[in-house]
């Protein structure tokens, strides 16, 4: 039985009306237009769809959205401010560590989510950190390079 669910996504309240065992991911990405969030695993093993929920790193693929009712969530488009791209997105083009994008949505999320939290992480805190989230390409050493340099020019994600 479908229900009417309303969130705020990038700072926008939506209502959709859908199934509230339906990922959150599907409806970002085909009810809302929202494409860049990524579908890999479809199991919540590579990050790829990692978004924000209240400031909280969620994987949209097995989140129910039935479960972010009357919640905010952040995606990547929601990181850039009007035309200025967020410090992280930034410093992964600087540093070139995007190669296929698959797992660049999800690895800036968690980048950004993590300098939020800890602003000046070691190397062996970004590692622990973005664990959860896994490069095909095996992008991971310019991954951190983008991560430090974004540390360098001080991130704080927005969270909508």
């Amino acid at each position: 039985m479908d229900v009417t669910i309303t969130l705020t996504v990038n700072g926008k309240r939506k209502t959709v009306t859908t199934d509230p065992q339906r990922p959150l991911l599907d409806v970002l990405r085909e009810d809302l237009d929202l494409t860049g969030s990524k579908y890999s695993c479809g199991e919540g093993l590579c990050g790829a769809c990692t978004v924000l929920m209240d400031g909280d790193l969620i994987l949209s693929c097995i989140t129910p959205v039935g479960e972010v009712d009357n919640k905010a969530i952040t995606t990547i488009e929601g990181l850039a401010t009007g035309d200025s791209l967020h410090p992280v997105q930034e410093a992964f083009l600087a540093e070139d560590a995007v190669q296929c994008g698959y797992c660049a949505p999800g690895m800036i999320m968690t980048s950004a989510a993590l300098l939020k939290k800890k602003p000046r992480p070691t190397d062996e805190e970004v590692v622990e950190w973005m664990n959860g989230n896994l490069c095909r390409c095996c992008g991971y050493p310019k991954i951190l390079t983008a991560i430090r340099r974004a540390a360098r020019q001080g991130s704080e994600v927005k969270v909508s």
